[in-house]
């Protein structure tokens, strides 16, 4: 209050203190912290968390650079040599599916994801774990879930993603329907999945969720309700088309560079 309305009011003037600027300076930022919680929070419910979006779309980047070069790595001469005993398509994806999933560290590129439906296009990643999946969707691990394989070995592939960070790659995977397509790209061939429906699981009944089917399958898994991880939204789809690529075909015309088909590619082996 100003000096000279203390006087007319008669009352004593007070002395502006370091403590009370310090004091007032601690309030506005408390306000100000409150402020940037509160939109936050908005963002995040309307859109998305902006600073692990920001994280995330960084990481995919990377991912991506790294997933091209991957991509364009041609076979080491030990599977040269098991490949020129191989003539069928099916058994070379086979094979590059196992020297793939042998050979894959925890957070690095493996193939990307895409869902038309929702509008998802990401790169994955091997593992599951908080770091991995802080980086893109992340195909299990033996040790995690041993009935989850790589595409191609047979069995069910089983991805988890996260719903409301991280760019929140599997949002929306509850708006899928049956007959939907799910593409996933690895460097030795395109796999087409078709939605047959979804479950919510308990945490601790994933493993059982995602059993062998008797077919070749694809398991989406993430966390739900939003905001929430009680329980496990999951998405089963069979996989109904194979386009081999790369040193997966006969006769790769890139020097055994394992590039992946193109989106318009459709040349499926049997499923």
């Amino acid at each position: 209050m100003d000096t000279r309305l203390h006087a007319l009011l008669g009352e004593p003037a007070r002395r502006d203190t370091p403590v009370r600027r310090a004091l007032r300076v601690l309030s506005v930022a408390l306000i100000v912290v409150g402020a940037l919680a509160l939109i936050d929070a908005g963002v995040t419910l309307i859109w998305q968390e902006p600073f692990s979006a920001l994280y995330a779309k960084l990481q995919q980047d990377h991912l991506r650079g790294a997933l091209h070069d991957l991509e364009r790595t041609k076979p080491t001469a030990s599977e040269r040599a098991r490949l020129a005993q191989l003539a069928d398509e099916r058994r070379r994806v086979s094979y590059l599916a196992g020297e793939l999933a042998r050979h894959a560290a925890l957070g690095s590129p493996v193939g990307s994801i895409h869902i038309p439906r929702i509008g998802a296009d990401f790169v994955m990643v091997y593992g599951t774990g908080a770091e991995e999946l802080e980086k893109g969707p992340g195909i299990y691990t033996q040790s995690t879930y041993p009935g989850s394989r790589f595409p191609g070995l047979g069995g069910t592939t089983a991805i988890a993603g996260h719903r409301t960070t991280f760019l929140e790659p599997f949002r929306h995977i509850d708006e899928l329907r049956r007959g939907d397509r799910i593409l996933l790209d690895m460097p030795y061939a395109r796999f087409t999945y078709t939605v047959l429906g979804h479950s919510i699981v308990d945490p601790s009944n994933v493993a059982a969720a995602i059993h062998y089917a008797g077919y070749s399958r694809l398991v989406l898994s993430a966390c739900t309700p939003l905001f929430s991880a009680a329980q496990r939204y999951l998405v089963y789809a069979r996989l109904t088309g194979t386009v081999p690529a790369g040193a997966a075909l006969r006769n790769p015309t890139t020097s055994g560079a394992r590039i992946p088909p193109t989106r318009g590619a459709d040349r499926p082996t049997a499923a």
